[in-house]
This record gives C-alpha cells, structure tokens and sequence, in this order.
C-alpha cells in the first residue's frame, strides 16, 4: 500500500516516496501553524502520528538543529531558517529587489511588500515596517488568501481555467477561511466580487485591498514584470484609514509605486544569469554519524531529505537530479526519492529536468521565526552556558555610553549576581560595556569617550581616559574583555562580542561571578573557552535568521 501524508489525507503518495520526510514535514508544519510550539502530545494529535513516531522524528529534527526539545515542549529553532533562506535566495527577489523596497518604505514612510504566488493563494517574501504604535506588518512566508489581498487580485489577472476552478473547491471547502490561520476570521465575504475585481485590475494594472483582511488596513499593489512580460512578483504598499483613505492611498502613492515597478523590472532585466553548478558538498555524511550514535531513534531518511532543500539557493533557481546528489552528497537514487517527495507535498515543481522549490518551503517554520529577536535567539544559549559553568550570563547591548541588559541566565546559588534585564550600566566599566566599545569605529568612539564621565565606581575602576583607550585596543586585539572589580567590589566578569552577518559586534555576552569562585587564570582557562563557543552558537542562528528578515537586538 503507497504511504499517504498526513498533510494530504486521502492522496496515495508516490511508491517511491520517503514517507519518514513526510512525516517529519507534517510535524514541521502544525508547529508553524501553531506559532512555533507544542507539547509532545499536542503534536501526536495534531499529525495523527503514533507518540513513537513524533518521538524519533522531534529527536531527529532535534539533532538537526531546526527544534529545541525542553521537557515535553517541541520548539522551532532559528537554524530550521536555513529551509526557507534557500527558496528566498534561489528566487533572489529579495536580493534584487530588496534594497529598492527598502528605500521605497523610507520615501513613502509606509510598509511596503513583495509577494509571490503560491498556486491560488499568497506568500510574502520581503517586506520593509515603518515603526508605529499602529504597525502595519504581515510575516514573511505566511499563506494569504488571492481574495482578501491586493497582490493576489494581480496575481489572479493572470489565472487560467483550472486555476479558477482549484480556487472554487478551495472556497467550498473551507469558507469560513479555517486553513489560514495567521489571518481573522472573515467579518464579511470578500469573495463576492473578487471575479469583477480581478478583471478591474487586469484593465487597470493595479489592485487595492479596502479592509478586506481586517477594518482599517488599505493596501495598494503594481506587479512587477519579468523580462519577458509576465508577473516576477506583486510590489504592494499597506497602510491604515487613520492615514489614507483608499482613494487617498490610490491617487497619491499609485504613481510613485508603478515608478518603483518599473526600476525593478529593469533590475531583473540586467541582473546576471543566477547562481553556478553546486560543488560537491558533505551535506549528507553527517547523518551517518548521527545514526551511528542515536541507532533507531536516528531518522536518517528524513535528515537526508531536509538536505536537499537546503542544496538549492545560491546555486541558482533550478537543479538537475545530479546537480542535487552532488550538492548534498546523496546518491542519485536517495536525491531522487527525496524530490518525488517534495514534489508530490508540493514543496518542489519539476520541468523536463530540472527542479525548483516553491513558496510553500516557507511554510516550514518561517513565519514565526521571520519574527524572532536576539534575545529570543540567545536565551536558549545562555541557559545552557549558566547550566555548564554555574555562573549567572548575560546579553547586551551598548545604548549611547551604557550597555543595557536584554537577556539573562541566572543559577540557582545563595550567592549570586542579581541583575535583571533591562538594567544599564557605564559600558567603561563593565566588560560587556568594553567589547562592544573596542569594535567602535575611531569616528564613533571619540566623541563618545568625550561625553562620558569617566567616575570611580568601585576601588579598581579605571577612569584616566588614556588607560581606557589601552584597554580597549588590548580588546580589540584579544577579542575579550575581562573586568575585575570596577564596576563592584567583588565582581569578576569576562566577555566576547556577538557578531552580526557583516561582521560587526551587535551585542556581546559575559559571566559574571564573585571574585571568589574563580582565579583570573581559570576564568581564562575554563570559562572564556565556553563564552566563545556560546557567542558563536549565537551568531550562527543569527545569521541563518538574519539572512532575510530583520533581527531587532532588543
């Protein structure tokens, strides 16, 4: 009997399917659908799958890195970004176009948008906020409805016959618009009229959604044309009845947004030819290991066929099977099997030989993710440093001339160093303060040391501008800060930089202990080793998750 999917009920996958990918991919799509997390038993009746079997598939994804498994808590981690970063980087829409959406958004002072189609629905796949207290913002990857939106009215222009009938079943069976849970319920139809609006937009060449996803939200949409006329993607612009009306929004911003269409159609024209063939790559041989160590409890079939939607990305949009194999490190029979998978879950779309992945990859764990912080991303990190050393760990941030506290682990000892997040210190006197002021800029750093008051705070603090400046080149050099009692007597701290994507210290991480628990030589001995492995397990899921969406730092 063929495997089935959990995902398409009642659909025979094909023979040659790997239905442990299908499994893991079902648990990966109810944990999105539920915001990023579930307990164990939450998720054996949300997949339908026997306990045993969530249990190995949530072990394996575990050891992946795309889950954290707390007690009987199964939590997205930031590393499973790298599913999605593959389809944005293989479209390139966010890199081509990315910077010009951006510079839109800042002379608009709106939100604006690009979006994809995903068969008769939507997917955004970069997005510029503007900053209010009424914040106008849909997250990367969500599924959207064509009818409730402005870019699935353009988008719809271009639907044939069979495309109009799928989203006619797709209506019936779910009018009530139950399958799209990161939108409200719907307050009145908005699909009445989504016939006669899709021909107003295939004669206007423009689409706006009045409120249709909820009171108060307008939103605006152009298409941008491929080279050869069809539609790459839908540019949109949102924004609120507070600001605009909707034909406010239309006559102001209309022209303005075709303008900005229209330079990305020439940026799509001129872009080179994407991507090159992907070298030989180990993505494979990993999961042998992993099976060699956990035994049956290892998924290797599923590991293997995550894999290959990370072999597509920078590679180009499209992959032959052998291109695939020699990326991963699957034999062509194991790629092979993989592809039908995703193909038949519609994560992958074949032509002659070559294959591409569909939006949809941004279903696996990518809208709740797109919204993670630095301290979201660091917490599980610093625990478990707190949990190895017994010693309290923070994350910060410089702010002006003070660090400010955002993340904290704390140990459960009598003694302890108590500070909360959100709390802020003198940066000169703290090493997390002293990390991140060594990786100033000249041009940054002096007018700020010309502000502070360099005041005693404890015996040892140093306040002789020109021994501060020594200090902080011996940072620079050493890539530590290490703090003895300046900023309080009996207070020890050591600390390293977090790095963003281009290199730059965003944040920094420490221990902090008293005086009495370790030497100065065991902090550089055991705990320094153990700081820098947690910064760079930090920067790691940092840039996966910063590849494409914006990480705020607080």
């Amino acid at each position: 009997m063929p495997p089935t999917s959990p995902d398409r009920p009642g659909t025979p996958a094909p023979a040659e399917a790997v239905a442990p990918l299908m499994r893991g991919i079902s648990v990966l799509r109810r944990l999105t659908d539920a915001d990023g997390s579930l307990s164990l038993s939450d998720l054996e009746r949300a997949t339908g799958l026997a306990r045993s079997t969530v249990d190995r598939v949530t072990l394996t994804l575990a050891r992946t890195g795309y889950v954290r498994l707390d007690g009987r808590t199964v939590t997205l981690a930031p590393r499973l970004m790298e599913l999605g970063n593959a389809y944005l980087s293989s479209v390139r829409f966010p890199r081509l176009l990315g910077d010009l959406v951006d510079a839109l958004a800042d002379e608009l002072d709106e939100s604006v948008s690009l979006a994809v189609p995903d068969g008769e629905d939507v997917r955004f796949v970069h997005q510029a906020t503007r900053r209010r207290a009424m914040s106008l913002s849909f997250r990367i990857g969500d599924l959207l409805p064509a009818e409730r939106t402005a870019p699935g009215t353009v988008l719809a222009t271009l639907w044939g016959a069979g495309q109009w009938q799928a989203w006619r079943e797709r209506r019936a069976a779910d009018p009530d618009g139950a399958g799209f849970p990161s939108l409200p319920r719907r307050s009145r139809p908005a699909d009445d009229l989504f016939e006669d609006r899709v021909d107003a937009a295939r004669a206007d060449g423009w689409a706006l959604d009045d409120q249709l996803i909820e009171p108060g939200l307008l939103a605006l949409a152009v298409p941008v044309r491929d080279p050869a006329g069809g539609i790459a993607c839908v540019l949109s612009v949102v924004s609120h009845t507070s600001r605009h009306s909707a034909q406010g929004l239309r006559d102001s911003l209309l022209p303005r947004l075709r303008d900005a269409a229209a330079a990305m159609k020439c940026r799509l024209r001129d872009a080179p030819p994407g991507g090159t063939a992907p070298a030989p790559g180990p993505l494979a041989s990993w999961t042998a290991a992993s099976k060699q160590e956990l035994g049956r409890e290892f998924v290797e079939s599923l590991a293997r066929g995550l894999t290959v939607i990370t072999a597509f990305g920078d590679t180009g949009d499209a992959l032959t099977l052998s291109a695939v194999a020699r990326a991963t490190g699957l034999s062509r029979a194991s790629a092979r099997r993989a592809l039908i998978t995703l193909e038949h879950l519609g994560y992958v779309a074949v032509d002659q030989r070559e294959h591409r992945l569909t939006p949809r990859v941004l279903a696996l764990g990518y809208p709740p993710l797109s919204r993670i912080t630095l301290p979201g991303i660091a917490e599980p990190h610093l625990a478990a440093l707190a949990g190895r050393i017994h010693e309290s760990t923070s994350l910060a941030v410089l702010v002006d001339d003070s660090v400010q506290y955002v993340a904290r682990a704390a140990t459960h000892r009598i003694m302890n160093v108590n500070i909360t997040v959100g709390t802020r210190f003198p940066a000169y006197a703290t090493s997390l303060g002293r990390v991140l002021l060594a990786d100033l800029p000249a041009a940054g750093l002096g007018p700020l040391l010309d502000h502070a008051e360099l005041r005693p705070l404890a015996p040892h603090t140093l306040t002789r501008r020109a021994e501060l400046e020594a200090v902080l080149e011996r940072v620079r050099a050493e890539g530590y800060a290490l703090v003895d009692e300046e900023l309080e007597a009996g207070l020890r701290s050591i600390a390293v930089p977090v790095r963003d994507r281009a290199g730059t210290a965003v944040a920094a991480i420490n221990v902090a202990m008293h005086s009495s628990s370790r030497t100065i030589e065991e902090c550089l001995e055991q705990v320094l080793p153990q700081v820098r492995l947690t910064a760079g397990n930090i920067e790691a899921e940092l840039h996966t998750a910063a590849r494409f969406a914006h990480v705020a730092v607080m």
